[in-house]
């Protein structure tokens, strides 16, 4: 079961959550070069690049759904699915042994950018022989060692930093439930796999209502001098452990949100 889309898509999710992780970083490349918004708008350069993969990964994993359902071969879908929540993990992982790396460059980045006044030439000076040696100074190899040292909550808020979890699950497992869930009830598949929109639509509320706004007024204070920077790199080492945590969680939770998806897609199908 584990053909080339299989691999493709455990690809593509493990990109799509890389780059998830290293959005915390944004945070303290910000920090550091006091430009906050600017460090934001750049890192939408890089989203693109993920918002790209969502979209090729969604039908890959459509297909190869089909095509078990259609040969009759869906004992190995489960796997299958945990297979895709492990890249989730995988990617997670490698996103943050990027950080390092990343907020380097991205520092260098968003100063030179002030320089060059756009993002073409940002991009043009960044494959310049220049650009690539200055690159190649900015890659830092990770140390546990370092990352535990911001292993302190301090006076950071708890409760945003567990809700991470819970809602890095959510979007971790929503669509893959919602796919499982109409392969659990095939007549009713397209309103089992449309509940995938209402699982991460609620996801995203939360996040945005709970989540963000607190960790953008932890920023905004350590960017008024009202808190330590220091509080900023910790709160990313908490979210980015959160992030992990959180799709190892969905390995957990997946086939019960499958179950719930099968069960509201039933009372959707009885009215």
């Amino acid at each position: 079961m584990l053909s080339e889309r299989v691999l493709a898509i455990f690809f593509l999710t493990a990109v799509i959550h890389a780059v998830d992780t290293l959005s915390y970083s944004v945070r303290i490349s910000g920090i550091r070069t006091k430009r906050l918004a600017l460090a934001l708008s750049l890192f939408n350069i890089i989203v693109l690049v993920s918002r790209t993969a969502n979209m090729v990964q969604a039908p890959l994993l459509g297909s190869v759904v089909d095509r078990a359902i259609n040969t009759h071969e869906l004992g190995p879908l489960p796997w299958v699915f945990r297979f895709i929540i492990f890249a989730a993990t995988a990617g997670s992982l490698v996103g943050a042994a990027l950080i390092p790396t990343f907020v380097n460059v991205f520092v260098r980045a968003i100063r030179h950018l002030e320089n060059a006044g756009s993002v073409p030439r940002l991009l043009y000076h960044g494959i310049s022989r220049h650009g690539m040696r200055t690159l190649k100074e900015s890659v830092t190899v990770p140390h546990v060692a370092q990352a535990r040292r911001h292993l302190d909550v301090g006076n950071l808020p708890r409760l945003f930093l567990i809700l991470n979890v819970f809602i890095t699950s959510v979007y971790t497992i929503g669509v893959l439930a919602s796919i499982y869930g109409g392969v659990l009830l095939p007549a009713y598949r397209l309103t089992a796999s449309q509940l995938s929109g209402l699982i991460n639509g609620v996801a995203t509320i939360l996040y945005a209502l709970l989540v963000d706004p607190q960790a953008a007024l932890i920023t905004d204070q350590a960017l008024q001098n009202l808190r330590p920077a220091r509080d900023v790199t910790n709160m990313v080492v908490f979210l980015v452990l959160g992030k992990v945590t959180g799709t190892l969680l969905g390995q957990v939770l997946f086939f019960p949100a499958a179950h719930l998806v099968v069960l509201a897609t039933r009372a959707l199908a009885a009215h």
